[in-house]
């Protein structure tokens, strides 16, 4: 799929795939068809690879220059809706500085750029190429930020139900948060990366102020960072803590129910000596059933004021 934006107007106007060659214009891939690939490098001029390797869900950040291009990689953050386990990951996107034109490649439709189209994302223009590729550096920071807060709502929310409940199904959401956030930090400190490799090549910063707009988006990458690895911290000591409240919860079950076991074994005891065919006390006495009850319940309930006393039950 192949969606053409630019700025008219200040507004962001979507414009028709025939003026794919329109100065200063924002090239939207998601992903493309061999023809469409085609389609792209041959009307830019830039390598095959800068639109095939964004597609890879495997791919590390990177910069790569070609010719009159550059090639940007990062990892962004994206909700799958539709996965049943991990529904928090990363996937590359490709930012492509071409010479007339900016261009964006993902396999899917990135939740980071969705912004933009949304409205969300205010003072961005196609016209100023650099300052949008920084402004979608940022916002990418922004939604890691945001993405961590809903991690947090649904962990503590799964938290209390942990209190209720000794299922491993709560720990297995857990478990899948905690992949969430493993895949957050790696990004975000590939993501860092290639920021200091920006600000070192100056490739984004010919301004003083996008210079300074930079640094800014680093320290705040940095934040994001640190806040994924608090609340992988976090998250991983409270699944260890719960997964020992739920075995000790289970030892405490099993407890109990040895106890009962045993209780019940006195008066299995004494009824299986009785039905012994030999002499027992007993034998002859009318009352002999009665009192094989009544001795049963003596030791049972000795037995359950010796468990109680030893603080079994």
């Amino acid at each position: 799929m192949i969606k053409i934006y630019k700025t008219i107007e200040k507004k962001l106007t979507k414009i028709g795939v025939e003026k794919i060659r329109e100065k200063n214009s924002w090239i939207y891939i998601v992903s493309p068809t061999p023809e469409e690939i085609g389609t792209i490098t041959n009307t830019f001029d830039i390598p095959k690879d800068f639109i095939e390797d964004p597609l890879d869900i495997n791919e590390t950040p990177r910069i790569e220059r070609e010719k009159n291009s550059t090639l940007i990689i990062i990892q962004t953050p994206y909700y799958d809706d539709e996965e049943e386990h991990i529904k928090f990951i990363t996937i590359p996107l490709g930012i492509i500085l071409a010479k007339e034109c900016l261009i964006t490649v993902s396999s899917k439709d990135d939740d980071v750029l969705q912004n933009f189209f949304k409205g969300i994302v205010k003072n961005f223009s196609t016209n100023k190429r650099n300052r949008l590729i920084l402004q979608i550096l940022s916002k990418t920071a922004t939604v890691y930020l945001n993405y961590l807060k809903r991690i947090n709502r649904q962990t503590t929310e799964i938290e209390n139900r942990l209190h209720k409940s000794m299922k491993n199904e709560e720990l297995i959401n857990l478990l899948d948060f905690e992949k969430s956030l493993v895949y957050f930090s790696t990004s975000l400190r590939s993501n860092e990366l290639v920021m200091e490799r920006l600000y070192k090549t100056g490739i984004l910063t010919k301004f003083e102020e996008d210079e300074d707009f930079l640094e800014d988006l680093i320290i705040e990458n940095k934040q994001a960072l640190e806040m994924t690895n608090i609340h992988s911290n976090i998250l991983s000591s409270m699944m260890d803590a719960f997964a020992s409240v739920i075995s000790n919860n289970l030892n405490m079950v099993m407890k109990f129910l040895t106890s009962v076991t045993i209780i019940l074994m006195i008066p299995t005891l004494i009824a299986s000596i009785y039905g012994m065919n030999i002499r027992l006390p007993f034998a002859k006495s009318p009352h002999a059933f009665a009192i094989t009850i009544g001795a049963s319940i003596i030791f049972s309930l000795i037995g359950v004021f010796i468990f109680i006393k030893r603080k079994w039950f």
